[in-house]
C-alpha cells in the first residue's frame, strides 16, 4: 500500500483527537500507519510541517465571510473557534503552527481579518497587526477553554472562569464585541 500525504494527515488528526497533542509523535504515527518513521519524512520534512498540515485540516471548513466588516470579523472569529473546539487540543496545535509560520489556513484567516479591518478604517500599516491581535484573542481564549474542559473532565475543582457566566459562548462573544467596539472607536478618531 502506498502512503499518501492525506493519509498521514488523517491519521495524525485521529491520533490528536484520540490522545491529544502531547501524545502525537512521529514514532506513534508511524506505528499507527505501519510504516517506519522515515517514511513520514518523505511527506513532511519535520514534525512542524506535519502539525501545520493538521492545522490546515482543522481549519479547512473556515470560509471567509462577506458583508459588513463587523459581521466578517465576528463570523470569522466564531468559525475559527468552532473549528478549534472540534478537535482535542486543536487550539494549542493551531496556535503552535501559527507561531511557527506553518499554517497556510491561518495565513488566509489573518488576510481575511486584515481586509475586514481595513473596511473599519484601520490603516494599511496596522491592518495585519490588528488582524493578528484578533487571532491571538481567539487562540488564547480557545486554548483556555479547551484546558478547562480537560481539567473538568479529569474531575478538577476549578474556580469560576469569569464573572460573566459559566457560558463560554457568552464570554467569547463578549470578548469579540469588545474588540469590535475598540475598532469602531478607532474608526471615529
Amino acid at each position: 500500500m502506498q502512503l499518501h500525504k492525506r493519509d498521514v494527515v488523517e491519521a495524525a488528526t485521529t491520533l490528536l483527537d484520540d490522545y491529544g497533542l502531547a501524545d502525537l509523535s512521529m514514532r506513534r504515527l508511524a506505528r499507527e500507519l505501519a510504516v517506519t518513521p522515515g517514511a513520514l519524512y518523505w511527506h513532511f520534512a519535520n514534525k512542524q510541517q506535519l502539525l501545520g498540515a493538521v492545522a490546515d485540516r482543522i481549519l479547512a471548513q473556515v470560509q471567509l465571510p462577506h458583508g459588513d466588516w463587523r459581521v466578517q470579523v465576528s463570523d470569522l472569529c466564531g468559525q475559527v473557534r468552532d473549528a478549534l473546539l472540534s478537535h482535542t487540543d486543536g487550539a494549542e496545535l493551531v496556535s503552535a503552527s501559527f507561531a511557527a509560520g506553518q499554517s497556510a489556513a491561518m495565513t488566509t484567516v489573518v488576510d481575511g481579518l486584515a481586509a475586514a479591518v481595513l473596511q473599519a478604517g484601520v490603516t494599511a500599516s496596522h491592518a495585519e497587526l490588528t488582524a493578528r491581535t484578533v487571532v491571538y484573542y481567539v487562540l488564547g481564549f480557545t486554548v483556555d477553554e479547551q484546558s478547562r474542559r480537560q481539567w473538568d473532565a479529569a474531575g478538577a475543582d476549578l474556580p469560576a472562569p469569569a464573572p460573566l457566566s459559566d457560558d463560554a459562548d457568552a464570554r467569547f462573544g463578549y470578548g469579540v464585541a469588545l474588540l469590535l467596539d475598540g475598532l469602531s472607536a478607532r474608526q471615529r478618531v
